[in-house]
């Protein structure tokens, strides 16, 4: 694993950034956009493998996802590794090290990513004089606070196969929304191991699994990645009726 810090590269002005241009995020007042291009540091670039964020430190930043996707997770002192959730374009990371003075998780790049860099120490600025924004952060932090709820439902209730079907049509509809992934129905790069980190599963009971998914012609098993066959499918298996459909915030 890297866990040399992310690089720094180019500093897009706010009005021109790709979430903004995207049409799936809901847009800033002209006040919001001056606030949010003073709040901002730059944009970091993190390597596929690299560590955005570690357990147990303290950053001085705060991050919004602008391309590429990552991990949230935390591992146990013989390096089992339990994965928490996905990060994807306008998710908002570092947020609990602002809080809680500390991570207690880390975040890793899956891909190639860019980064929106924040100050840390100017968000009670951004709760004071932009209460919309400070709901907008609280509503990304309530929303990461029920996905944690599916997951842990998926863990502790679901079967096997009803987990990865869950976990694949939950990437399915997230990368979806964003248009993470240019052809759409592949998710990649995304690893056995990956999954079995997050379902809490072995990594050949995964296997098997997953062999029972491609049998139903849900998906199709790549050596990089997943191709969705058919969502519905997925859906029916894990029980699950999937993401609203909603212009969301991001900072």
């Amino acid at each position: 694993m890297d866990t040399s810090p992310p690089k720094s590269t180019r500093n897009i002005p706010c009005d021109e950034c790709p979430l903004l241009c995207s049409g799936h995020f809901r847009a800033f007042s002209e006040a919001e956009l001056r606030f949010v291009n003073t709040f901002k540091r730059g944009e970091l670039a993190s390597d596929a493998g690299s560590t955005i964020l570690l357990e147990g430190t303290h950053s001085p930043h705060l991050y919004t996802v602008i391309s590429g996707w990552g991990f949230r997770y935390k591992t146990l002192e013989d390096g089992r590794r339990q994965i928490l959730n996905y990060v994807l374009p306008g998710d908002f990371i570092g947020l609990q090290g602002s809080v809680l003075s500390e991570m207690h998780h880390s975040v890793e790049a899956l891909s190639d990513m860019i980064l929106c860099v924040f100050e840390r120490n100017r968000l009670f600025e951004l709760y004071e004089k932009y209460p919309e924004l400070g709901f907008d952060i609280t509503w990304l932090a309530a929303r990461e606070e029920q996905m944690l709820d599916e997951h842990l439902l998926s863990v502790g209730r679901r079967s096997a196969a009803e987990r990865a079907a869950y976990l694949l049509a939950f990437l399915y509809e997230r990368a979806g929304a964003v248009a993470l992934f240019p052809r759409g129905t592949r998710i990649a790069p995304l690893t056995q191991q990956h999954v079995a980190d997050t379902l809490g599963l072995s990594l050949v009971h995964t296997n098997k699994t997953l062999r029972k998914l491609n049998a139903q012609k849900a998906i199709d098993w790549l050596d990089s990645g997943f191709e969705i066959k058919d969502i519905e499918v997925l859906k029916q298996i894990a029980g699950w009726t999937g993401l609203p459909d909603i212009a969301r915030p991001f900072i």
